[in-house]
């Protein structure tokens, strides 16, 4: 099963839309700076969880990861970040 989430950094009000197999072990890894280059280690402070989704397959979560970074999917990701801080 992989998923598509979106999580939130409330001190930069930053949002990041990712696909993984493991939420968990992905967020911990955003936290934790794993990934040195990427765009969630430029910012400090704490990566929050605000939605996922779950996927049948890669092909299908990637398909949804676009669909959400673009403009209305974007909006729709904005409405769950007042109900998670």
């Amino acid at each position: 099963m992989h998923y598509v989430y979106a999580i939130y950094n409330a001190k930069y009000s930053k949002i990041y839309i990712g696909e993984t197999e493991d939420v968990d072990t992905r967020i911990a890894a955003h936290n934790d700076h794993r990934f040195k280059t990427s765009f969630t280690a430029r910012f400090d402070g704490l990566w929050k969880l605000i939605y996922s989704e779950e996927c049948k397959n890669r092909a299908d979560a990637r398909k949804r990861e676009k669909q959400l970074k673009s403009y209305r999917g974007r909006q729709f990701i904005k409405q769950f970040i007042s109900n998670k801080q």
